[in-house]
């Protein structure tokens, strides 16, 4: 992606993803949208292969830990996610009646005028700000980073206490996400 630092370079390597909204607009503060990309996710996992180790969703960010099964490609799955919920967000301000519409309307809007890269609205950076894991960075490192996200931005006491986040699934089983589990 363009001007991604970050590439991905082993389409079937284990990457630690950052997902951002433009502008770190706080999208994700409604459930409706969380549930969008929890949905997509899990689309995802059965559709295209997508393995996921762990994940969080905050306000204007996802973080993942994740890989393709071959002979998918990481790039393609996550263009696609991104474009999918991207059209996903946009409808559902409509059905939800929206109250910040206008305004997130014209910031996506002028986000895509600006870069060229989207149709009518750009909701998501570029940049995942891809690192792969492996032999040099540790995956229980990162997960347990992602799962500790909630708690450090004091949301909950517990990670396995947040919503949308695999910590629950570490925990005890259950998410609305079908997580892989790592260790």
């Amino acid at each position: 992606m363009s001007g991604d630092r970050y590439k991905i370079a082993n389409q079937n390597a284990t990457y630690f993803l950052t997902l951002t909204v433009i502008d770190w607009v706080d999208l994700f503060t409604r459930k409706e949208y969380c549930v969008i990309i929890t949905d997509s996710l899990n689309y995802c996992i059965k559709e295209k292969g997508l393995i996921i180790y762990a994940y969080v969703i905050m306000s204007n960010h996802v973080h993942l830990v994740c890989s393709v099964k071959e002979p998918n490609k990481l790039s393609n799955v996550l263009r696609d996610l991104k474009k999918h919920t991207s059209k996903q967000f946009i409808k559902k301000m409509d059905e939800i009646n929206e109250s910040r519409k206008e305004w997130l309307l014209n910031k996506f809007s002028f986000e895509a005028r600006r870069t060229r890269r989207a149709e009518n609205y750009k909701i998501w950076k570029d940049d995942n700000h891809a690192i792969e894991l492996g032999e040099y960075i540790d995956i229980e490192q990162k997960i347990n980073y992602i799962h500790n996200n909630p708690v450090a931005a004091m949301l909950v006491y517990e990670a396995s206490n947040y919503v949308f986040s695999s910590a629950s699934n570490y925990a005890d089983g259950n998410g609305y996400v079908d997580v892989c589990i790592a260790y």
